[in-house]
């Protein structure tokens, strides 16, 4: 069974969106949406991750409040600059961050992290996965922000998923 739906929640998911997105439950809908729910699964099957293990789930919480917190602050720091542009114009510039995190699952989560966060680019991924190369819209002291970055959300993630 496992073979034929190898992600059954994922089946039923697609479905499901392929009737809702139709609005329509005729045979026809049902047959081709089942038919999208079983081999999607199937083909996609070698891009999936591996499997997630959770050392720690407790800290989820406290990253979950600290990418909040930093979302809001970022959203009022970049309106900010957006809107006294005339004045200063923003330090934009790529930084490089030496990264300690390995596991493929925590560095996806990091990379939604960097992406929710506004003023904050991810750029590039060494193929070591030793150094990220992040764009941030203003920034006056690299050595702050990497302390922030790595403090704030690598080692919460090092904590979930190593």
């Amino acid at each position: 069974m496992k073979r034929l739906f190898p992600a059954p929640w994922l089946s039923l998911a697609l479905w499901i969106l392929w009737l809702v997105l139709n609005l329509s439950i005729s045979p026809g809908h049902l047959l081709l949406g089942a038919i999208l729910g079983v081999l999607a699964p199937l083909m996609m099957a070698p891009l999936r991750p591996l499997p997630i293990r959770i050392r720690r789930p407790w800290v989820i919480i406290r990253l979950f409040f600290l990418v909040g917190r930093d979302v809001i602050v970022s959203n009022l720091l970049v309106a900010w600059g957006v809107l006294t542009c005339g004045s200063r114009p923003p330090r934009s510039r790529f930084v490089k961050i030496p990264l300690d995190l390995r596991d493929a699952n925590g560095l996806a989560a990091l990379s939604m992290i960097t992406t929710v966060v506004p003023g904050t680019i991810w750029s590039e991924l060494a193929l070591d996965r030793s150094i990220l190369l992040l764009h941030v819209f203003d920034l006056d002291d690299d050595a702050q922000f990497i302390e922030h970055f790595k403090q704030a959300y690598e080692r919460p993630l090092m904590e979930i998923f190593e």
